[in-house]
């Protein structure tokens, strides 16, 4: 990524000054980045939102894309990569751990990878699945992915040459997508905080039903999607919270009948709290969400909200493919 270029006096340059100027958490205004974009930028989308913190390009204007090559064509099979592994607690939905190699044989209570793969496929998107992270070892084992979707992961997932592998596959224009409790997987890794969106898990009120907002209706993940919806979820407080990223999904905290506060005392986020949204980061494309906790998301049990869910997720994969646009305002 290029960063010699000067910041100009247009429009472009004059909004990202105010906006770095606006926010405590920037760094310095940088060089404007060079890049070519992803080409489904409007003029409008020119004025949006870019900073330069955690040592990198992010935010909601795609001058943080790097375009070399790593996007899917639509008139072919994509593939994306399911990373689950973990090591600290494990989500019911996934299951018992997976043995080592690529795309080991799933269970009957690993549900989550099963019906996720399965619903790639429907789609027409091919998907391996793995819990070995030597298939993370280096960023020619991720290259033949459009995505990598890490679904619940937990602590730290990654060793040294899976962290290196994954930091030069999303420089080179890859896409992540983060579901659940991605955000409670390498604590200590600030650039991946800064993949999530700025932000990490702390903790989580009660299981409940809860209303959701849709605050995007243009962008491929929330298209279709009611602009209220009931769903049931552990509705995860952050912290610290998401910034520069584009809103997605917001859960309505006046309707958590049970409470907002969590077990470890975060009181919740008020009218603000985030559930899914997406940004461009250090050159990749990454789209996250919070929701997926209880098992019927994933199966073909009844749960409220669970085709909304299911169209939610498999919107945001493709998006970061690069088959749809990408984090449409």
């Amino acid at each position: 990524m290029k960063v010699s270029r000067p910041v100009t006096t247009t429009l472009l340059g004059a909004a990202l000054v105010l906006g770095l100027a606006l926010t405590a958490s920037s760094a310095a205004t940088p060089p404007a980045t060079a890049s070519a974009g992803n080409g489904n930028a409007s003029n409008a989308r020119s004025a949006l939102e870019a900073v330069y913190d955690y040592g990198v390009c992010r935010g909601t204007n795609d001058r943080c894309y790097n375009d070399w090559g790593n996007r899917a064509d639509p008139a072919r099979e994509g593939r994306v990569l399911l990373y689950t592994r973990t090591v600290g607690p494990r989500h019911a939905h996934l299951g018992p751990a997976l043995p080592a190699g690529l795309n080991p044989e799933l269970g009957p209570g690993n549900v989550a990878q099963a019906n996720l793969v399965k619903w790639l496929d429907e789609a027409g998107i091919a998907a391996d699945w793995t819990e070995d992270v030597a298939q993370l070892s280096s960023a020619g084992r991720l290259r033949p992915y459009h995505t990598v979707i890490f679904l619940s992961t937990t602590r730290d997932t990654l060793d040294d040459n899976a962290q290196t592998a994954l930091m030069q596959y999303i420089r080179g224009g890859g896409g992540f997508v983060g579901i659940h409790n991605a955000f409670g997987t390498e604590y200590h890794w600030k650039w991946y905080e800064g993949l999530l969106g700025g932000t990490n898990f702390y903790d989580h009120g009660r299981h409940q039903t809860a209303t959701v907002h849709t605050e995007s209706k243009r962008d491929p993940s929330t298209s279709g999607l009611p602009r209220t919806w009931e769903f049931k979820d552990e509705w995860y407080n952050l912290y610290p919270e998401p910034s520069h990223v584009q809103p997605l999904l917001r859960v309505d905290e006046a309707t958590m009948a049970e409470g907002t506060t969590g077990s470890l005392g975060h009181p919740g986020h008020g009218k603000d709290h985030l559930v899914s949204w997406c940004h461009y980061y250090d050159g990749g494309r990454a789209w996250l969400t919070t929701l997926g906790h209880d098992v019927a998301a994933w199966t073909d049990a009844e749960l409220v909200g669970d085709t909304h869910f299911r169209q939610h997720v498999m919107g945001g994969i493709r998006s970061t493919m690069g088959i749809t646009a990408f984090c449409q305002k």
